[in-house]
């Protein structure tokens, strides 16, 4: 506790200040076209979503310095709590889970707070801790298969757990897409990525009868240009949105003037779909902006792991960077409609105090191992001399 507390004191001189910025610039930017996009009278009012995405902010600040000041070593030695705990996490949601309108029963809904929390975000960090510290466990032997076999025990509980109890395909896909990252990047042989899929394409056909109806028509929308061609069923949703995403054309329509937008016509507006939002308020400049953004904190991530000589702290940096990746690609593509509706927010710009807040925490692993690029334990261990 005193060498933390001593962290947390030097977070100032030591943290990623450059990575905070970012994130900061990107967050106030969405609790802007947030608040235009909450403006449109279906809300009655953003006054309560503007408080809460700004309350979410700060907190985040607090958790981004918080997180930053930990040393994840000492984390390490607990990965066996980091695993109960998000197993208790996800098993809250039987007695207090609710869809919160989204048709997955995603969140936990405590009576005595006010504002929702989605457990599913609060495992991306400790997930991308457990699998750094599983994987530099196995570090001299990464592609053999009690390695592998390591990893996939820790993947498939978290993921069998969140499916099996919220149904959430979404956030389930983000700790796979932050597996294959961080193996990808910490040298896991590429033959086992081929014969992952490989296995894939072997399944489909299987797998395919157990989806559900809308699942599959959200895929064949993306693959079959015939399916429901007139926009009025499954493809009602990705018409509108990538009207609006066009309509604003190079530099918009401007804030709180948007057609669609401000008619309330688009589905998810201020959450799933706020690209689109973006596009026709602030046009295609706009839409170029967030996307810089965006890509200059994921670039900021792997910078920072390159740097680090520690091999565990380089893919914690790695993994923040692959769940970034994963969930701007999967929202924008969403919006522009070559990737399946699977509802997952834009990184700081969506509405979501829960995505928000872990986004901070997660990249407040970043700036701990921008402090801290090399293993301190000999420093843990060692009794100083007191003369």
């Amino acid at each position: 506790m005193r060498r933390f507390i001593e962290e947390l004191k030097d977070f100032p001189r030591k943290g990623d200040w450059i990575l905070l910025i970012l994130c900061l610039l990107t967050a106030f930017g969405g609790l802007v076209v947030i608040a235009s996009a909450t403006n449109a009278p279906k809300f009655e009012g953003n006054l309560r979503y503007i408080l809460i995405q700004f309350a979410a902010i700060v907190l985040g600040i607090m958790m981004y310095a918080v997180v930053s000041s930990i040393d994840v070593e000492s984390l390490q030695e607990h990965r066996g709590a980091m695993v109960v705990f998000n197993t208790i996490l996800l098993l809250m949601l039987i007695p207090f889970g609710t869809d919160n309108n989204t048709g997955n029963r995603s969140w936990l809904d405590f009576p005595l707070l006010p504002v929702n929390i989605q457990p599913a975000e609060i495992c991306k960090i400790t997930y991308v801790i457990i699998m750094a510290s599983v994987m530099a466990s196995h570090q001299n032997n990464i592609s053999s298969i009690p390695s592998i076999f390591h990893m996939l025990i820790h993947l498939g509980l978290l993921v069998g757990l969140n499916m099996a109890l919220s149904r959430d395909l979404g956030v389930s896909l983000i700790f796979v897409f932050i597996f294959i990252g961080m193996a990808f990047a910490g040298g896991v042989s590429l033959w086992w990525f081929a014969l992952a899929i490989g296995g894939i394409a072997v399944l489909i056909p299987f797998a395919w009868p157990l989806l559900g109806t809308y699942q599959q028509e959200r895929i064949m929308v993306l693959i079959d240009p015939t399916f429901d061609a007139q926009g009025i069923g499954a493809r009602y949703h990705s018409k509108i949105n990538l009207l609006s995403l066009t309509g604003g054309g190079l530099t918009g329509q401007g804030l709180f003037n948007g057609n669609r937008t401000q008619g309330g016509y688009l589905f998810a507006q201020h959450t799933d779909y706020i690209f689109s939002s973006i596009g026709e308020e602030v046009g295609f400049l706009g839409c170029l902006i967030v996307m810089l953004a965006e890509i200059a904190i994921i670039a900021r991530c792997i910078y920072v792991g390159t740097k680090c000589q520690d091999y565990m702290r380089r893919l914690i940096c790695y993994g923040a960077a692959s769940a970034m990746m994963f969930q701007v690609l999967i929202n924008t593509g969403m919006c522009i409609g070559v990737m399946p509706v699977i509802g997952l927010t834009l990184p700081l710009i969506s509405y979501g105090g829960s995505s928000v807040v872990t986004i901070f925490a997660m990249l407040g692993l970043v700036s701990g191992a921008h402090a801290r690029p090399q293993s301190l334990s000999h420093e843990r261990y060692i009794q100083p001399y007191r003369g």
